[in-house]
């Protein structure tokens, strides 16, 4: 039996520690980083505020003491991107060498550019924290995870040995995993769809029909993929689950955050609003939107559809005038 401690209690941390109960074999804690709101989900056994109707367990604890990270084995961390490295700061004087951890946040660093995995890697390394550290991500939404709906995503490690460890741990009749080496590409796969999502909601708010969708997500995973291959990930990982896969979900599912931020915006919405609106819950793509152009511009690739959405989330263009500017790019080859 292995002790996993998911580190963070939003919907999607809550969903990966029901669906890792309902699994069986293992102990699970649901870690918090306010001892508000886990008191507030350890009285109710139920996150009220992000995933509401979805009772947890009497022996599940969710806490935010230190001890049970202490003892963790398996570190799941779905802490939001612009949190990681101060809750990291708070929690490595607890880790240890014995431990290993999987990041599921599907975002990159706002100014530093980085993935998760290397934040992770960059905070705990001068501690003498010399951890194995990977990525999960794929097409799923905390919703359908709680529900115990079958969903299938991607776990990558660089030695493959701790991959497949990690898949047979995890994996149950409701959540398959595959496992991949390629750590760059599964990350920035995860988090960068988060901004073709929000133009895929910009679309859909003005008015634009299944042409304009289907075409705004083939171009989206181009650009995706040319970012990711300058990085150093691997193109097939891009035409998988933590590209294609997750990039179709977030751009089409009305669950997707993202795209509800794009939708309102395209509906006229100012952004501010927009956020407020979300109750405390993260839309990663506003952020990973100038990270993602940060990235772009330091290995000289082109991404014009996340160019317009920077122009439309910081300086406030008009969507339609966004669009136009696609369109009327000077014209291209398509490989």
């Amino acid at each position: 039996m292995s002790h996993i401690v998911v580190l963070g209690s939003g919907a999607w941390g809550t969903a990966i520690a029901l669906a890792l109960y309902r699994r069986g074999g293992h102990q699970i804690t649901l870690w918090s980083h306010s001892i508000d709101e886990a008191r507030q989900i350890d009285d109710a056994r139920e996150n009220v505020l992000f995933l509401p109707g979805y009772p947890l367990p009497d022996d599940l604890p969710v806490t935010a003491g230190i001890e049970p990270v202490a003892k963790a084995e398996i570190l799941v961390s779905v802490i939001p991107s612009e949190f990681l490295r101060p809750t990291l700061m708070r929690l490595r004087p607890h880790m240890h060498n014995g431990q290993f951890v999987l990041s599921a946040t599907k975002g990159v660093e706002d100014r530093s550019f980085l993935r998760m995995t290397q934040v992770l890697s960059e905070t705990l390394e001068p501690a003498g924290l010399l951890l194995p550290i990977g990525a999960l991500s794929g097409p799923s939404f905390a919703l359908e995870v709680a529900q115990g709906q079958p969903t299938a995503v991607t776990v990558a490690f660089s030695d493959p040995q701790i991959a497949t460890l990690v898949q047979q741990e995890f994996s149950s009749e409701t959540l398959r995993l595959y496992t991949s080496t390629d750590v760059i590409g599964v990350e920035l796969g995860g988090a960068l769809k988060n901004v073709i999502a929000i133009a895929a909601g910009i679309a859909a708010g003005v008015g634009l029909g299944y042409n304009s969708a289907a075409g705004l997500m083939t171009r989206g995973i181009a650009e995706i993929t040319r970012l990711a291959v300058a990085c150093g990930g691997r193109r097939e990982t891009l035409a998988g689950l933590s590209g294609v896969g997750d990039l179709v979900l977030t751009c089409t599912g009305s669950l997707s955050r993202n795209r509800t931020v794009g939708q309102a915006l395209g509906q006229g919405r100012k952004l501010p609003e927009i956020l407020e609106s979300l109750g405390g819950k993260v839309a990663e793509g506003v952020r990973t939107t100038r990270a993602a152009l940060g990235l772009a511009r330091r290995y000289g690739i082109e991404m014009p559809i996340t160019e317009q959405m920077e122009l439309i989330l910081d300086e406030g263009k008009d969507p339609r005038e966004a669009i136009k500017d696609l369109m009327l790019r000077p014209g291209k080859g398509e490989h």
